[in-house]
């Protein structure tokens, strides 16, 4: 009956195994005890979701620090190479090397490239060039072109020839109206073909550009020059005063083109004009430098009205070109 606690059964034996029992050490009581919570999958080093997380951690902190430089090469069209080449990158750009006569290498074409007229000709020039064209895989042409944006066309140029300064000057004592252009400091490539056109449009035997600190003939440059670049050399001088000098010595004419010049371009020296010549122009923003500006025999300015910008070292290079042309006619 209820309450009677001496029935049959109603009190456990010694020995029952059933229940806590003396020395279990409290294994109940640690079974009650609430778990710690399961780890997230990233929070867990050899999970799949952790790994891809410390790899996008790290993508993130090299994209930080490499963002303002990534976005100056994505506004690029050509990216130049420690071994010496250059890569030209997208179908506007690749073509318009092409039709320049860019001296080029290797054309790399995308797998799978969707084709359009550009692509098209890209091939025809090349192949009728004789330039090699490999098609490859969208990542080993990332890995050529660095962040410029490619397109799925990518040419390889080669690494400019450089004339040296004491060919040129040479050229240009041997020739019946000596005429060499050097320039001090220009920094713009596209500058840079702008006077390699002009000059070879008016019979100079060559170009002088500084070794440091001035633009070098880029792909950018040969597109520019509208292939003038082929058939009037460049020569790179280490120092530009002494080089000028050394003109001076052999025989030729230094004259620097200044906004503050002693005589204008009409009033040239007739007899200057007819010798062999050295034009020098000056930087886009700052002119001729004090050293080069000092070993000048003349300095010449262009007339311009007082409330007008100044030129920039292509057209100014071009006027300058024509109207010495003229004074030596």
């Amino acid at each position: 009956m209820a309450g009677n606690s001496q029935r049959k059964g109603a009190m456990r034996k010694t020995g029952s195994k059933k229940g806590a029992t003396a020395g279990s050490g409290g294994q109940r009581r640690q079974g009650l005890e609430p778990k710690k919570p399961t780890p997230k999958a990233t929070e867990r080093d050899k999970h799949p979701a952790a790994r891809r997380a410390r790899a996008s951690a790290k993508r993130s902190a090299a994209g930080t620090s490499r963002s303002t430089t990534t976005r100056a090469a994505s506004s690029r069209t050509s990216r130049p190479k420690k071994d010496g080449y250059e890569y030209v990158a997208g179908r506007n750009s690749v073509v318009e090397a092409l039709r320049a006569h860019v001296p080029a290498k290797t054309l790399y074409v995308q797998q799978y490239v969707d084709s359009d007229d550009r692509v098209r000709e890209a091939l025809t020039t090349a192949a009728g060039r004789g330039i090699a064209l490999i098609e490859t895989t969208k990542g080993d042409i990332e890995r050529l072109t660095g962040a410029i944006v490619h397109q799925g066309l990518a040419l390889q140029v080669p690494a400019y020839e450089y004339a040296e300064p004491s060919d040129l000057i040479a050229a240009a004592l041997d020739a019946d109206s000596g005429l060499l252009v050097a320039l001090d400091g220009v920094t713009d490539p596209r500058n840079l073909g702008a006077i390699v056109r002009s000059a070879a449009g008016f019979g100079a035997q060559g170009v002088i550009v500084p070794e440091r600190r001035a633009a070098g003939m880029t792909a950018s440059a040969w597109k520019t020059s509208a292939g003038a670049a082929a058939r009037v050399p460049v020569a790179r001088a280490t120092n530009m005063t002494r080089t000028l000098k050394a003109a001076q010595k052999a025989g030729l004419a230094v004259i620097g083109l200044a906004a503050d010049g002693d005589v204008t371009l009409s009033g040239l020296d007739p007899d200057l004009g007819s010798a062999p010549v050295v034009l020098v122009i000056g930087s886009e923003g700052k002119g001729l430098s004090r050293l080069v500006s000092e070993t000048c025999d003349v300095l010449v300015s262009i007339p311009m009205s007082a409330d007008t910008e100044s030129l920039n070292a292509g057209v100014a290079a071009g006027i300058a070109l024509y109207a010495l042309a003229a004074a030596r006619a």
